[in-house]
């Protein structure tokens, strides 16, 4: 395929997801007027009489536990036990990208962009409902968070494209260097390295 074709794709493959991204707050927007709920400096925030109603909706505790499969009681200890490895993970990344990326000039990642704990806010989930959904929540974004920052580390060390299509790639991949382009690799470490300004999402 022609180089200048590909960046053309490309491009339209970045202005097409703008768009989908722009539609989504929209939808968004719609979703939180139906359901009344408001963001103030990140906070949930329910109507009164939208909580009470929520309410009505909750499961108790001893029918939600003696409701359980004993297949599901007797894992949830080994689900749980990944708490460790994860906080260790976010600790330790949080570390490195605070040493590396302010050595390197690269753009920290905010932690809160990823790692979201607000389903816990929601009424109709009982204790044990809203604890399961905080860790949840922590453990998808420990991950998300993670590979933001293992996705600006190689857009500073090895922004190359591999030889075949990946699955999702992370935001910075598009940007990447064409696999096998070595005029263009020798020119950007040349340049020192050079990493494109990172997007910061909206709060």
């Amino acid at each position: 395929m022609d180089k200048s074709l590909l960046e053309e794709i490309q491009d339209r493959l970045r202005a097409a997801r703008q768009e989908l991204e722009q539609e989504l707050d929209r939808q968004l927007e719609e979703r939180r007027a139906e359901f009344r709920y408001r963001l103030q400096r990140g906070k949930v925030r329910f109507d009164r009489e939208v909580q009470a109603l929520q309410k009505t909706y909750r499961i108790g505790l001893w029918r939600y536990v003696t409701g359980a499969r004993i297949a599901t009681v007797l894992t949830a200890p080994v689900i749980y036990s990944l708490i460790i490895p994860l906080a260790l993970l976010d600790l330790s990344v949080t570390i490195y990208q605070h040493i590396c990326f302010r050595v390197y000039g690269i753009d920290l990642v905010r932690r809160a962009d990823h790692v979201v704990l607000d389903r816990h806010m929601l009424a109709y989930l009982n204790l044990i409902e809203k604890i399961n959904c905080v860790y949840c929540g922590y453990a998808n974004g420990v991950i998300a968070y993670v590979r933001e920052i293992a996705g600006r580390t190689e857009a500073y060390w090895c922004p190359i494209k591999h030889a075949r299509r990946t699955l999702d790639p992370h935001g910075s991949f598009d940007s990447f260097m064409e696999f096998g382009d070595a005029e263009a690799y020798r020119d950007w470490l040349a340049r020192g390295r050079k990493v494109k300004p990172v997007a910061h999402p909206r709060s």
